[in-house]
Order: C-alpha cells, then sequence, then structure tokens
C-alpha cells in the first residue's frame, strides 16, 4: 500500500489497513504509528487506535484509525476474519501456541489423514470455546496474560463463538495448514489446542496470519515500516 495520506487527514480521522509483523503487540503497532504522527506532525496528542487484537506471534490485518476515525472501531470490531496458518500436532504449550515450551509429546504414528479431516468438522458452527489463559482478556482490570506469567491462578469461562469455515489446506505431519473464517472474539489458538484434544494427540499453533477483517483484506495493507516512512515525510502541520 503506497497511496500517499497529508498529515492533515490524520489529524480530521484516517483509516489506515496495516501488516502487523511477528512479535509485536497490536497496542506496540497503535504506539509506535502514535508517537511517528505526534513527532512528525509537531502535535501533542492525536487519537490513534486499532479493531481486534493480535496476539504478538501472529502476523496480518489490523485495522488502524485516527482522529474521529476512532469512533467507528467498534463497528470494524464485529466483522468476520480470516486466518490461515499452521498447527503442530503431537504435543500441546501452556499457551496454546510457540510461545511456551512444548509438553505432553504423543506419537503420530497411528493417525491418519482421515481422522484429521473428520475431526475438523466438530469445529464447524456455533461452539463454546474456551479461551487461553495467556490472553489479553481482562480480569479484575489486569490481562489474563499477566497473571498466568506471574504463575497466578487463572480462572476463564467459555464463551460463544461461531467457526464458519475451517478447511485443511495442507497436510504435512506433524504440521496441519489450515484456513478458517470465524467470529469476532474466536481465539485461533484455543481451536489449534482443541483440534489436537478431539484428535487425542495433542496441537498448539505455530504460524497464523489474518488475512481479512470482513471485507478488508490483508493484501491492501500497508507495511508498518512503509507506512511510519510515509508519516514521517510529512511537513509539520500548522496546528502544533
Amino acid at each position: 500500500m503506497d497511496d500517499p495520506l497529508p498529515g492533515q487527514k490524520f489529524i480530521e480521522g484516517a483509516f489506515l489497513l496495516v501488516n502487523k509483523p511477528k512479535s509485536w503487540t497490536s497496542f506496540d503497532v497503535v504506539n509506535k504509528i502514535r508517537s511517528s504522527l505526534k513527532q512528525s506532525l509537531g502535535i501533542k496528542k492525536i487519537k490513534v487506535g486499532h479493531a481486534g487484537t493480535l496476539d504478538p506471534m501472529a502476523t496480518g490485518l489490523l485495522i488502524v484509525c485516527t482522529g474521529k476515525m476512532t469512533k467507528k472501531l467498534s463497528g470494524y470490531q464485529g466483522l468476520d476474519k480470516t486466518y490461515t496458518g499452521v498447527i503442530t500436532l503431537g504435543a500441546t504449550t501452556a499457551s496454546y501456541d510457540s510461545e511456551c515450551e512444548p509438553e505432553n509429546m504423543q506419537s503420530l504414528d497411528d493417525l491418519s489423514e482421515e481422522d484429521i479431516y473428520s475431526a475438523k468438522e466438530s469445529f464447524i458452527g456455533d461452539l463454546m470455546q474456551m479461551p487461553p489463559i495467556y490472553s489479553a482478556i481482562k480480569v479484575d482490570g489486569q490481562p489474563l496474560y499477566k497473571r498466568a506469567r506471574a504463575g497466578k491462578k487463572v480462572e476463564v469461562k467459555p464463551r460463544p463463538v461461531t467457526v464458519y469455515d475451517f478447511e485443511i489446506t495442507a497436510i504435512q505431519l506433524p504440521e496441519v495448514h489450515f484456513r478458517v473464517r470465524c467470529s469476532k472474539g474466536t481465539y485461533i489458538r484455543s481451536l489449534a489446542h482443541d483440534f489436537g484434544q478431539q484428535l487425542g494427540v495433542g496441537a498448539y499453533l505455530t504460524e497464523l496470519t489474518r488475512t481479512a477483517i470482513g471485507d478488508y483484506r490483508l493484501e491492501g495493507a500497508w507495511e508498518l515500516e512503509a507506512l511510519v516512512d510515509h508519516i514521517e515525510s510529512i511537513a509539520p502541520t500548522v496546528n502544533s
């Protein structure tokens, strides 16, 4: 994405599609854009927010709004999400992804491709899903992942989600490649974990990319570095 945006547009309200890099939190992306805008435009404050958190280990589409456009963020949050990724079978992790070390190793010798295709059918439709304890869900004002990393007891409750499509795109054991379209609030890490439990061999998420939010596509997104370079090229505003 290389469409130029003038500084005044960011102040009035801009709608941005951004490709979140791996290891960055969604807040990191918002904070980087905000600080770049403040410095480049010579302003003391500007509203910047995102519509729908992506895990640090994940990459892909993030909707970011500035100025008055931040008022529309809640509407974007309700849109369906599409992901592609990789599930690794034969072990589990405490975080349900590769952030934690694999444990509970299981043999895949008796697992067939037919078993895998059959198991995924159980995860299409309306589900009650248990979020990971390593998640951004807040309890008493504190994200669950902070409690989990501090070794505190973490209690989570299942919540309703909908998986519209769950497609297995390739099987290269122990890896299973997939595509999922789902409702807001769906944890793909939990889907991977539950998928492994269904198969009886354990599983955890090793790659995840959000490719779409509603009709918005990753192909139309800014690379974060390119967006920051563009912002830094903008002349300071007279509204400083």
